[in-house]
């Protein structure tokens, strides 16, 4: 029990991990407040995040800033292509629920929809988090976003669960809760990618030597 209390020890550890998902959530939400640096601020907050994880963190708002700036202009592309597709999907969702017929086309067209939106959200889990990690183009994020996602599709459900739990939380629980919001997700996430991207890393270093 003495151990599990010590600095050191998995509990406080684990503890300390929190708090700085909480700071990093706080930076996070100011600097979405522009609207257009959200994919700026999200590619930052996973960067500290898998820094965190890999136990790495340093000086958590300094690396938290150093990745705003400089993935700005790629994280910025990435953070408004996902935000005109959400709307996009959710302005069509919108229509297609209210229009709600019986027919073949609106069968057909709702499935489209549906299928799209799973799209969506494996590409919005991943991309970023892919984007904190590797240098690739914005065409290359996304279509290792989407192939990853469904490889390793169980965490992506578990991705996918833990922000449903903490929404859920927040809203029927306790609001407070919401001090923690996208951090904590965020964090639990990399701690599930982790090795995923490790061996995405490996595989990475393997293909440079050969060329």
């Amino acid at each position: 029990m003495r151990n599990l209390l010590n600095y050191d020890g998995p509990v406080l550890r684990f503890l300390t991990k929190v708090v700085y998902s909480v700071w990093l959530n706080i930076l996070w939400f100011v600097c979405c407040i522009p609207i257009f640096t959200i994919g700026a601020s999200t590619t930052a907050l996973c960067y500290c995040t898998g820094k965190i994880v890999r136990d790495e963190e340093g000086y958590i708002t300094k690396s938290f800033f150093s990745s705003f700036k400089n993935g700005f202009g790629k994280s910025t592309i990435i953070g408004l292509i996902m935000t005109a597709l959400g709307v996009v999907l959710a302005v069509d969702g919108y229509v297609m629920y209210h229009l709600c017929f019986t027919s073949v086309f609106w069968t057909l067209t709702s499935a489209i929809l549906v299928v799209a939106s799973i799209a969506y959200i494996i590409v919005l889990l991943w991309v970023f988090q892919l984007n904190a990690r590797f240098e690739n183009t914005i065409i290359n994020m996304f279509k290792n976003s989407i192939m990853l996602g469904m490889r390793f599709i169980f965490c992506t459900v578990l991705m996918a669960l833990v922000f449903v739990v903490m929404g859920y939380l927040i809203y029927y629980v306790c609001t407070p809760l919401i001090i923690f919001g996208v951090g904590s997700c965020v964090l639990f996430n990399s701690m599930l990618m982790k090795n995923i991207l490790i061996q995405c890393e490996e595989q990475s270093d393997n293909y440079e030597r050969t060329i």
